[in-house]
C-alpha cells in the first residue's frame, strides 16, 4: 500500500473509533477493570496526520490486548488554540481519573504535567525533554514522565548538508524556528555546522501571526542565495501551508522536518517516522496499564528516520535532485 494510501486508512479508522467507544463498557466481560486513558493532542480533529497517529496508537494498544469498549475507555482532547485552553484540557484529562495519559505535539507535555506530577504521562514526540524539565535524563525519567524523542539534535546538522546538497548555491539559510528551548537547540546545531558548508544562517521567527510570518520571509529573500531550513516545533505544525507557500511565492528551497510539508508542496524533507512513535507510545501505556511506573522506562530516540521529495516542486525552483539524494528517498512525489 502507497505511503499516503496508508495514512488515510489509518486516519479513517481514527475517525471511526468514536462509533465503538465508551457506552460499550456496559457490556464488559464481568470483573474485568475499565481503564481510563487520556489524549491530548495539539492538532485540529480533522487533521488527517494528527488522525493517522491517533490510530496507529489505538492499533499498538489493540495488538497489546487492550479493546475500546472492553478494558479501556479513551478521552481525547484536540487542543488547538492558545496556551490557555491547552491548560484546560490537560486539567480536565487529569480530572476525569485518567490512568495514564499520552502527550502528542507542541505543548502538550509541559501542560500535562503542570496538571499533575503524579498522573503518569507518555509523550509520543517530546523534543527535548532535559532541556524542558520534563526528566532528569533520557535514561532515568525519574518523575512522571517517559516516551520517545522527535530528534536527536544532530539532525539538524544535517538538514543543512541535505540544502546544500540539492541547492548547492545556497550561501544563505533562514532557519524557522520557534523561541525556546527546543529552537535554540537546533539553532545551536546548524549555526555550528554552517561555516564549514559555507553558509550564513539566520533566524526567522514564528512567534508572531501570519502577517509577521510573511514579512519576515519576504525580507529575508530579497537577497539572492537564499534557502530555508524549517525546524521542529508546534508552530511550524500549524503555520506549514503558509511556510510552503512563501516558500514558493519567493523561489526558496527548504529542508522539512517531516513528510507532510513535502505531501503539501513543499521541496524535501527528513525526519522521524513519527507515526511509527505512536504505535511504541501504546506499548509504554500497556505496560504502565499493567503496573509499571514511567520513571522505569528511558526516554528513546527515534529509531526511523525517512525522507521525502517533491520532484514538481524542485522543477519549480530549477532544481535538478542529485542521484545520491534520490537513491536515499523513501518516497518520491513525481
Amino acid at each position: 500500500m502507497k505511503r499516503r494510501e496508508f495514512i488515510k486508512a489509518l486516519a479513517g479508522s481514527a475517525a471511526a473509533a468514536p462509533l465503538i467507544s465508551w457506552p460499550l463498557a456496559a457490556r464488559a466481560q464481568q470483573g474485568e477493570r475499565m481503564r481510563r486513558i487520556g489524549v491530548l493532542m495539539r492538532s485540529p480533529a480533522d487533521e488527517p496526520e494528527a488522525q493517522a497517529r491517533l490510530a496507529a496508537f489505538q492499533q499498538g494498544l489493540q495488538e497489546a490486548g487492550w479493546a475500546v469498549g472492553r478494558n479501556i475507555r479513551i478521552d481525547t482532547r484536540w487542543s488547538v488554540g492558545d496556551v490557555a485552553r491547552l491548560r484546560r484540557d490537560a486539567a480536565e484529562l487529569v480530572a476525569l481519573g485518567s490512568d495514564v495519559i499520552l502527550a502528542g505535539i507542541g505543548g502538550t507535555t509541559a501542560a500535562l504535567r503542570e496538571a499533575s506530577r503524579t498522573v503518569p504521562i507518555v509523550s509520543a514526540q517530546v523534543v527535548d525533554p532535559v532541556g524542558a524539565g520534563h526528566v532528569a535524563s533520557l535514561a532515568r525519567p525519574g518523575g512522571n514522565v517517559t516516551g520517545f524523542t522527535q530528534l536527536d539534535y544532530s539532525l539538524a546538522g544535517k538538514w543543512l548538508e541535505l540544502l546544500k546538497e540539492i541547492a548547492p548555491k545556497a550561501t544563505r539559510v533562514g532557519v524557522v524556528r520557534e523561541p525556546g528551548i527546543a529552537g535554540i537547540g537546533q539553532w545551536a546545531v546548524i549555526g555550528a555546522a554552517a561555516a564549514s558548508l559555507g553558509v550564513e544562517p539566520s533566524p526567522i521567527g514564528l512567534q508572531g501571526g501570519a502577517g509577521e510570518i510573511e514579512r519576515a520571509v519576504a525580507a529575508f529573500a530579497r537577497e539572492p542565495n537564499g534557502g530555508l531550513i524549517v525546524v521542529v516545533s508546534a508552530a511550524s505544525f500549524a503555520h506549514r501551508d503558509l511556510i510552503v507557500t512563501l516558500a514558493a511565492r519567493h523561489q526558496l528551497p527548504a529542508v522539512y522536518f517531516n513528510r507532510f510539508f513535502v505531501t503539501g508542496g513543499g521541496l524535501i524533507s527528513y525526519g522521524a517516522n513519527v507515526i511509527g512513535q505512536y504505535r511504541r507510545a501504546a506499548g509504554y501505556v500497556d505496560r504502565i496499564l499493567k503496573g509499571a511506573k514511567p520513571a522505569d522506562f528511558p526516554v528513546h530516540a527515534p529509531t526511523k528516520y525517512e525522507m521525502a521529495i517533491n520532484l514538481k516542486t524542485a522543477k519549480a525552483l530549477g532544481l535538478t535532485v542529485p542521484p545520491t539524494v534520490l537513491v536515499r528517498a523513501d518516497e518520491v512525489i513525481e
